[in-house]
């Protein structure tokens, strides 16, 4: 299961992104917002996030203006591994080489297009193992970091 989330400037993008994990045969769950409205990256980002730490969702796809403010928000909760990806690379070496579980995508940044591309490099890479673990069990370490 997958957990979208974003802010009023993802809106648009994660409805597009919506209609393909749908016909890819996704299950997600979709944290808000509804609308164009205006509102906080952070509020909505929270419970898609909690979603992934509780183990009820896998992987998450969170979009903001930018994606940096999703980045950010994602990667303050102990557990999440927020990639912001730009093109496909990104997003398969920060599965191969990360074990990201986020996705963030900047939904006035990145076109409808490139974006399905990348979520779908990031969806379809498994994380490589190997000398990888050690350096993400690095990370989960600087989870506790005061």
């Amino acid at each position: 299961m997958i957990a979208l989330a974003s802010d009023h400037a993802g809106f648009a993008l994660k409805e597009n992104i919506k209609l393909s994990l749908i016909e890819w045969g996704y299950e997600f769950a979709d944290y808000g917002t509804t609308g164009t409205e205006s509102c906080d990256y952070p509020e909505v980002a929270a419970p898609a996030v909690r979603s992934i730490t509780c183990g009820e969702c896998d992987k998450g796809i969170f979009i903001c203006g930018t994606g940096i403010g999703m980045s950010i928000a994602a990667n303050k909760v102990r557990g999440i591994r927020a990639a912001l990806c730009t093109n496909c690379f990104m997003a398969e070496m920060t599965r191969l080489h990360n074990d990201a579980n986020v996705l963030a995508l900047g939904g006035r940044v990145t076109g409808s297009g490139l974006a399905l591309k990348i979520v779908d490099a990031f969806l379809n890479t498994e994380f490589e193992g190997g000398r990888h673990t050690r350096r993400v069990t690095m990370l989960e370490t600087m989870d506790s970091l005061p």
